[in-house]
């Protein structure tokens, strides 16, 4: 069996206990065979679990393993391109629904959590913060955007309102979202895990799929034991490997860092963050902060384009760090760690079916906290046989990377680069 290594991150050194486990032994049968036990398996399994389906989830190594577990926490509304994009892109109808659902991943999470009364240090409030007068008027743009979609949350902040809520002297403004927010992303994934089994859903860890057999029923299966379903959901993302080469195609998976500081007093976690809202900033490569819990300041950022694990990480993320809050330069740094996402060249997710009974949901691009939660509920209505949401997905563009699997690597740091440059200048 292959063994993966342990994530040195915090939120593993502060998970909620779980149990064990076991993986896939021989033959079993399911309504819905689930791949994948991050937060798009997860939500999906949960829905249907909810509607009476008999589910399994496979998943390669522990739950929330992956993304879900690592990412920096925030639920951040819309999609990684916005509702403007999205309206180029497909029917007024799609684009209606879509620009719906692209509001109700954070319903979703703070309903789960409490429905089933998921420890997870969930707050409110998701800042995104200007750099420069560019950002600013985005921001503008984006809260007429939003209005116009229907969603009246996004407050402008001026210079004064933004030092009310981020004691940092980087920014000239931002925007408050006040339906966004934070949260220990892998105590929610362990506590939608413990939802599911509530329900009688099943999960095997350590069990991953080497073979899809696509059919009626379909037959998953492992090294170990395969599952026979009625349905497929493929909700691996950026580690579900090589199984299906035609979605690997469409996509590439892309590492962030993150750093935890060790616990801050009170009084200068309170001066960093005053109303303890998470952060972004505008730039094209962000950055993004929040406080946890046990008041760390959780710093992330630095995208690799590839997913190579860098050789240290707090050198590349603590400098951004220190440009923020320059005050933390004697504070230790306890964690450091990397995780991949899933980019697509159009910055939109992709869903889809491969046959009729197996679905896909991939490509969250960087927004993956809430789309995964909208996706989970879109993948179980279909599979129910209510398909106006997934088809709305369905309908965007999922274009291969110019070059194929060789040069998307170069091709998209390139334009990487670009922006990064125009962030710079501020132009």
């Amino acid at each position: 069996m292959t063994q993966y290594p342990p994530v040195p991150s915090y939120y593993a050194a502060s998970a909620n206990q779980t149990s064990a486990r076991p993986p896939l032994q021989g033959p079993c049968e399911a309504d819905v065979c689930v791949v994948g036990a991050g937060y798009t398996g997860l939500s999906t399994a949960l829905f249907l679990a909810e509607a009476g389906f008999r589910v399994v989830v496979l998943e390669a190594t522990t739950v929330g393993w992956g993304a879900s577990g690592r990412n920096g926490g925030q639920i951040v509304n819309s999609y990684s391109r916005d509702l403007d994009t999205i309206e180029r892109q497909t029917t007024p109808d799609h684009t209606r629904l879509l620009a719906e659902m692209a509001f109700e991943g954070g319903q979703i999470i703070r309903q789960r959590v409490h429905d089933y009364d998921i420890q997870c240090d969930l707050k409110e409030g998701g800042i995104f913060a200007a750099l420069n007068p560019r950002q600013q008027k985005h921001l503008e743009s984006q809260q007429a955007l939003w209005r116009w979609f229907g969603h009246d949350q996004l407050e402008l902040l001026d210079k004064e309102g933004i030092r009310a809520r981020v004691g940092s002297e980087r920014y000239i403004g931002g925007a408050i979202d006040h339906s966004g927010g934070h949260i220990h992303p892998l105590n929610l994934a362990l506590g939608e895990a413990a939802a599911l089994e509530s329900l009688g859903g099943v999960i095997h860890e350590h069990s991953p799929v080497t073979e899809l057999l696509q059919g009626q029923p379909a037959t998953v299966k492992t090294d170990q034991g395969e599952v026979s379903a009625r349905f497929v959901v493929l909700a691996g993302n950026a580690y579900l490997g090589g199984l299906v080469p035609e979605l690997a195609a469409r996509s590439m998976p892309c590492g962030s860092q993150i750093i935890a500081t060790e616990p801050l007093d009170d009084a200068v976690a309170k001066r960093l963050l005053p109303e303890d809202n998470c952060v972004e900033d505008c730039n094209y490569l962000l950055d993004y902060f929040r406080l946890s819990g046990d008041k760390r300041l959780i710093y992330g950022g630095g995208v690799i384009y590839g997913a190579r694990d860098p050789a240290n990480i707090e050198r590349l993320i603590r400098p951004n760090m220190l440009k923020t809050f320059p005050e933390l330069a004697s504070v230790k740094v306890d964690y450091a760690w990397t995780g991949n996402f899933l980019l697509t060249l159009s910055r939109l997710p992709q869903m889809g079916r491969l046959r009729d009974n197996v679905f896909y949901s991939q490509g969250c691009s960087g927004h993956g906290v809430t789309f995964t939660h909208v996706a989970g509920r879109a993948l179980a209505l279909a599979i129910q046989g209510q398909a106006d949401r997934f088809d709305a997905f369905a309908s965007l563009p999922h274009y291969p990377f110019p070059g194929g699997r060789l040069f998307r690597v170069p091709f998209t740091a390139i334009g990487a680069w670009y922006y990064a440059m125009r962030d710079r200048l501020g132009v």
